[in-house]
C-alpha cells in the first residue's frame, strides 16, 4: 500500500490517513495535535479524556476528529488501554462505550475488532504505535495499541488471529496500517526491555541498534515483522515512518514532552 498522508479537514482538524484503506472506502485517520480546543500542556487536539484535560474540551476535540472523517462520535468504541495483549471483539451493544466518559470504556483492553459497519474503533497514543487491520474479504476491522508491552506481546498479532477466529479472516487477505508513533531515531531501551523483546523474536538483532549501554528499538518493524509471520503480505503492510517524538509540533510525546502532553486518536470504522 502507499504510505501515509496528512490532510487538513474544512473543520481546521489535521489527520492523517492511509490511502491503501481509503481506496477500499475504509473511514479511518489518525490525528494530530491541530485543530483543537485543549489549552496547555494539551494544544490543541487532545482526544485522551484519562490525562487531566478540560473534558469539555476533550469530547469537542473528539466530535471534530469524527466530523472530519464524517463519522459518528458518541457511537466511537474505546478502551482502557492498559499495555495489554486483550482484544475485545465490539457489538452494537457496545456503540459509544467511553465516548463522552472514560469510565464507560472497555475494560483492560488494547485491541477492537467488529464486522459491525457505522461502529468506530478509537484508542489513543502519544508514542506506542497504532496497528489498524482491515479484512475485505469478510469485511472486517481491527486496531491494536502497541507500546513496548503490547509489542513483545504480539498485540497486533493476535487482533489479526482473533479476527481469524470470529470472522475467519485471512491474513492473506489483510491491509494494515501502522501509524505514527515513536521512531528507532528516538526509541532507546535498557536492558529489561531488550531481555523481553529477545524472548519473544527470533530476529530480535534486526530489531534494535547498540546505542553505549542501551539500544535503540524500532518498534515500527517490530510490528511489521509480527505481521508478517502470520500471513499478512509485504506490499500490504504500509508504515507511516512518522516519529512523534520528532514531530511534538504535530504530535503528542509521552517521551519527548515529559510525560505531560495529550493522546492522538486512531479510529477505523466499516
Amino acid at each position: 500500500m502507499n504510505d501515509f498522508i496528512v490532510k487538513h479537514s474544512t473543520n481546521g482538524v489535521w489527520y492523517g490517513e492511509f490511502p491503501g484503506l481509503s481506496a477500499r472506502g475504509i473511514k479511518h485517520g489518525v490525528s494530530t495535535r491541530l485543530g483543537g480546543q485543549s489549552i496547555a500542556p494539551f494544544t490543541s487536539l487532545n482526544l485522551g479524556l484519562h490525562i487531566g484535560d478540560d473534558a469539555e474540551a476533550t469530547w469537542h476535540n473528539r466530535q471534530a476528529f469524527c466530523h472530519a472523517l464524517g463519522l459518528p462520535a458518541e457511537k466511537a468504541v474505546t478502551a482502557e488501554q492498559v499495555h495489554g495483549d486483550v482484544v475485545q471483539q465490539v457489538t452494537l451493544q457496545d456503540a459509544g462505550r467511553g465516548a463522552q466518559h472514560y469510565h464507560e470504556s472497555i475494560k483492560g483492553t488494547d485491541a477492537l475488532i467488529t464486522n459491525i459497519p457505522g461502529l468506530p474503533l478509537m484508542l489513543f497514543f502519544a508514542d506506542c504505535v497504532p496497528v489498524l487491520i482491515f479484512d475485505p474479504i469478510h469485511n472486517a476491522i481491527g486496531i491494536s495499541h502497541a507500546g513496548w508491552k503490547g509489542t513483545v506481546a504480539k498485540i497486533g498479532q493476535k487482533t489479526v488471529l482473533a479476527m481469524q477466529q470470529q470472522y475467519n479472516t485471512n491474513p492473506a487477505d489483510c491491509l494494515a496500517g501502522i501509524g505514527p508513533s515513536i521512531g528507532p531515531c528516538c526509541y532507546e531501551v535498557d536492558e529489561f526491555v531488550l531481555n523481553k523483546l529477545q524472548a519473544g523474536f527470533n530476529n530480535w538483532e534486526e530489531l534494535v541498534t547498540p546505542s553505549g549501554n542501551r539500544w535503540n528499538l524500532n518498534l515500527w518493524e517490530a510490528n511489521r515483522q509480527q505481521l508478517k509471520e502470520i500471513g499478512i503480505i509485504d506490499d500490504n503492510i504500509s508504515v507511516s515512518g512518522i516519529c512523534t517524538a520528532c514531530n511534538t509540533q504535530i504530535f503528542y510525546s509521552h517521551r519527548a514532552e515529559a510525560g505531560c502532553t495529550g493522546r492522538i486518536g486512531a479510529i477505523i470504522s466499516l
